[in-house]
């Protein structure tokens, strides 16, 4: 080891000890001691770490000053600067040079050991350098022994120098006191002078301006072992002490704790900076999004324990202010710091690039207007307490600020309820519903009160109104411009922008109306179809659904005067141009404005109404004491004997006009239906100031619409065009077509041609409406062959068509024409089985089984007529009338397109084509069967029948005869059936004769 370095050496002496205190092992002969040596030994000499990056290192100091300067801790910032550069430059044992790698190892392992430097107390020791030793040999004589030097003739005079000369003139102050010039000096012998670290020599009447701060602002109770503040040593100012004797005289295991002691000014200013915001304090402290108090902070004439609840009731309020605080800035985008884990708040979860939804945009404005007012009060708080010379209680600002503390705990638990419970990745059109809803619910409970919740009332009432506005000009746009603009989906109904506008589903499957369950983390997407109606009635009966509450009893006039208002534009008729010009002329104002304006004027009206109050109060009086003791009477009935509560139950039913007639006499009743009576005030407002104005826009949309259909696009006659067509109402014109194909049929031809099908529509039509010649056209179906074994079965394969231009194929759409086409189908069956017995030939009959076949052939007449004048009378004419009155009286195309289909599943089950009867429709259509096979063998002639096959024809009639008879005259009976009575009663008749 004689070849080894200094710096080796010692090296393998640190090593050795650092074997020791591991491993326990003292013996360095050990196999393991030695073992362990060479370990550690290789581990030095060949390890894999990267060399220090002074780059690094030195961005890591820059950035520790700059955060320290930006906290105001100037002291630690300057200390930090000087001791590092310090370091850097001296030198190290065993290393030449300064700024080496040495160097910046050893600051790159504080800075990964250090915490939090810019949280931690620091006070800089000073530190005693150590003096270096001055070399009292004189060199120069020992030098200069021996040598023989002419001193002068002054050898006491010392040597000039010329640099001396120059530091006395840099010394030297200039005196200005007398010549008016001040020493100017350029910008770079100012900055050279900054760099140096040149301690200032203050003169008297200039003192330390920090100084002067720290001693006469106030004392510095935020640092470690802080100087303790003079105080008066009267007993209530000293009641800390007092208990704290009583406490170490009482307990011999109390233990005194070291203490922070602040003025209870100085605990009002925090607690002003708390409530105003403010993130950084010394009595209060946040953690996690959590404020909490610190422990040890005191005051000398209250007890800890007083102390510190009156804090944590503040804290409380602070905690609540920073959450509502922290939730405006990640909306506004000011927010500076990330949300802690666990934070509740809903919103930050969304994505960052995700702009937030307009109606949080508006309830943080409503909330920062709030607290801009409530910060302005605080501001006037602590002004007054820094210049009023008068004392000033903990006790009596929170006094002054219980109605804003009251007020926040309103904000925050709205807050809480409405935006931070709301599940993460929540889709807007639910927070917004949610947001909205939470506001209602809280006015009506609050409303409930009464007089004891006015200002929470007005407070949510005035955050209802600004967080409502995007909703507001959402609708106003819809259904004054025809545009439904919600970018955010926010709003309850949405757009589906696969379906344009002049597509026939265009009313159907144009919107979506989005209903939201009470726990908010289910969302059922209901399709609006062709009601308007809010949807809340199609939910599952198991949870309640509901969507933005204020907005249910508008919602379907909203919704059919937006797609109303959407339809107008796009037909380019005259009715929209007209509405909107008379909006432009009348100066149209907002929906929002419009409202706003409404309850301004209702809340004025109200203040001007007679204020004769010693009149009133006496007339309230007599009445009070009336309706008391009606009251006292009636409880008594139920053993209730409590006067408080008659009195309270007259006071409620008091503004009721005619009260006391009604509950005299016995007949009054409570009505439980809704909400409560004293939760109406809200309710009325929005029913006066807010619906008058969607009702009325509501009104001029679906009108212009209506009459836009009507004149424009002749909606009236294409419905008309429908009966005469499929109704077989047109009876001239459709008589001449399927009396052609009964003709063919008699004459065992072939019909089923869809050329000839078509010539003799086109001419039929053609003749008496040569403007629906064009649009009407039939089709050939394929049926199941098995059911051509029953002749009347064979007309299955007609189909009717008529081609219904756009937007009348809104209301007369293809399903529609399918149910027409059933109709179409049964009346071309009756008509038929009519027609074949109509045209039967008679001759003169006198044997026995011709007889016989024409009273069959009557009894068949009998019920086919039977069964015709109920279809085409009691059903289709009667209907078709009541259709008709309905239709002129419809108010919107909604309810037209409820009007129509009503008509139609009219019909349908009245002509017995409904699932449900089907058994009575098959009965039937086995007597047209019957009454085909009958006509088709008279024609053949009296030689092809038999006796038996008559016997057995007339035996089948009378069982169906009277299956129907008995099945209809049931359903008459149970009443289940009105409209069948006309023709239970005909085919009674008819079998009676039988």
């Amino acid at each position: 080891m004689t070849h080894w370095s200094t710096f080796e050496k010692e090296t393998e002496r640190e090593t050795k000890k650092l074997i020791r205190c591991i491993s326990g092992v003292e013996d360095e002969e050990d196999q393991n001691f030695q073992l362990a040596l060479k370990f550690a030994w290789s581990n030095f000499k060949f390890h894999r770490y990267l060399d220090v990056d002074s780059h690094k290192v030195q961005r890591s100091i820059n950035g520790i000053y700059e955060k320290l300067m930006v906290h105001s801790d100037l002291s630690k910032a300057e200390s930090w600067m000087r001791l590092t550069e310090e370091f850097l430059n001296s030198p190290l044992p065993n290393t030449d040079g300064a700024k080496t790698d040495a160097h910046y190892s050893l600051l790159s392992l504080l800075l990964f050991l250090s915490g939090s430097p810019s949280n931690t107390d620091f006070t800089e020791r000073p530190r005693v350098k150590e003096a270096e030793e001055e070399d009292n040999f004189d060199w120069a004589r020992y030098l200069m022994e021996g040598e023989d030097i002419d001193m002068g003739p002054y050898p006491d005079t010392p040597e000039w120098s010329e640099e001396e000369s120059e530091d006395d003139d840099s010394q030297q102050p200039i005196s200005r006191e007398d010549s008016g010039i001040q020493l100017d000096r350029t910008p770079q012998e100012d900055q050279d002078n900054n760099n140096k670290t040149v301690p200032v020599t203050w003169t008297v009447g200039e003192p330390d301006a920090r100084a002067w701060l720290e001693q006469h602002v106030v004392t510095p109770y935020w640092v470690a072992h802080a100087p303790r503040f003079p105080h008066s040593l009267h007993l209530h100012s000293n009641l800390l002490n007092v208990w704290d004797q009583h406490l170490y005289n009482t307990d011999p295991l109390y233990l005194p704790e070291e203490k922070a002691f602040v003025t209870e000014t100085q605990v009002i200013r925090e607690t002003l900076w708390l409530l105003s915001g403010v993130k950084k304090h010394f009595i209060f402290q946040h953690h996690d999004g959590k404020v909490s108090v610190r422990n040890n902070v005191v005051v000398t004439h209250l007890t800890s324990n007083c102390l510190h609840s009156v804090l944590e009731h503040i804290a409380v309020y602070g905690q609540a202010v920073f959450r509502l605080q922290r939730f405006i800035d990640e909306v506004t985008g000011y927010s500076s710091e990330p949300c802690p884990p666990g934070s509740s708040s809903s919103y930050s979860s969304k994505k960052g690039s995700e702009p937030p939804f307009r109606t949080y945009q508006a309830f943080v404005w409503a909330l920062n207007k709030y607290f801009t007012s409530f910060k302005e009060e605080l501001t006037t708080i602590e002004r007054e307490l820094i210049c009023n010379d008068e004392t000033v209680t903990l006790s009596a600002v929170l006094e002054r600020l219980n109605p804003h503390l009251a007020q926040i705990k309103v904000l925050h638990k709205v807050f809480c309820t409405g935006v931070a419970e709301v599940p993460p990745e929540t889709p807007n059109v639910v927070r917004a519903s949610h947001l909205l809803n939470t506001l209602y619910k809280a006015i009506i409970e609050y409303d409930s009160v009464g007089e004891a919740s006015e200002q929470a009332v007005a407070l949510l009432f005035s955050l209802w109104t600004e967080t409502v506005r995007p909703y507001l000009e959402i609708v106003d746009e819809w259904i004054v411009h025809g545009h439904l603009f919600d970018p955010a989906k926010e709003f309850i109904i949405q757009r589906n922008k696969d379906v344009p506008v002049n597509h026939r589903d265009f009313w159907y499957a144009t919107y979506t109306l989005y209903s939201v369950s009470e726990t908010v983390d289910n969302e059922e997407k209901l399709n609006d179809a062709a009601s308007g109606s809010s949807g809340g009635d199609q939910g599952s009966s198991n949870r309640q659904l509901t969507m933005v509450s204020f907005l249910k009893p508008v919602l379907k006039q909203i919704i059919m005067a937006g797609k109303s208002m959407q339809l107008l534009k796009n037909l380019d008729c005259k009715e929209a141009e007209q509405s909107e010009r008379s909006s432009r002329d009348a100066e149209r104002k907002s929906l929002y404005t419009l409202f706003l304006e409404s309850v301004q004027s209702r809340l004025c009206s109200q203040e001007e109404s007679p204020t004769d109050t010693v009149t009133e109060h006496q007339a309230t009086k007599r009445s009070l004491i009336k309706m008391q003791s009606i009251i006292a009477q009636h409880l008594e009935i139920d053993d209730v004997h409590d006067p408080l509560l008659a009195i309270n139950f007259a006071r409620l039913y008091l503004e009721q006009s005619d009260f006391h007639e009604r509950f005299s006499g016995g007949d009054f009743i409570v009505d439980r239906s809704s909400q409560s009576v004293t939760c109406q005030t809200f309710e009325l407002t929005l029913r006066s100031c807010l619906y008058p104005h969607i009702e009325r826009r509501y009104i001029e949309c679906c009108g212009n619409l209506m009459k836009t259909l009507k004149k424009d696009y002749k909606l009236l006659e294409y419905l008309q065009a429908m009966r005469n067509y499929f109704l077989l109402e047109a009876g001239d014109t459709m008589y001449d077509f399927y009396t052609a194909i009964f003709d063919k049929v008699q004459e065992k031809e072939s019909w089923q041609q869809l050329s000839f099908l078509n010539v003799q529509l086109q001419e039929a039509v053609g003749q008496r409406h040569p403007e629906d010649s064009s649009r009407l056209s039939i089709f050939l179906e394929t049926i199941d062959p098995a059911r051509k074994k029953h002749p009347v079965n064979n007309l299955e394969v007609l189909t009717l068509s008529y081609k219904v231009p756009w937007p009348v194929d809104i209301v007369i759409s293809s399903e529609c024409q399918k149910i027409y086409n059933q109709v179409f189908l049964l009346l071309l069956q009756i008509k038929w089985a009519k027609y074949s017995l109509d045209t039967l030939r008679f001759t003169y009959y006198t044997t026995f089984s011709k007889i016989k076949m024409c009273l069959l052939r009557v009894k068949l007449m009998h019920f086919v007529n039977s069964l015709h004048n109920y279809i085409t009378t009691r059903i289709l004419h009667s209907t078709g009338l009541e259709f008709q009155h309905q239709v002129q009286e419809a108010k919107d195309l909604d309810q037209l397109i409820k009007i129509h289909y009503r008509y139609l599943a009219t019909i349908h089950d009245r002509c017995l084509l409904r699932e449900k009867v089907s058994f009575v429709k098959e009965a039937i259509m086995k007597v047209l069967n019957l009454v085909l096979i009958f006509s088709d063998r008279w024609q053949a002639g009296f030689g092809a029948w038999k006796i038996e096959s008559i016997d057995k024809m007339e035996s089948d009639f009378k069982n169906c005869h009277m299956f129907l008879v008995t099945i209809l005259n049931k359903a008459v009976c149970r009443g289940s059936f009105p409209h069948l009575e006309s023709l239970a009663l005909s085919l009674m008749a008819g079998f009676e004769q039988c």
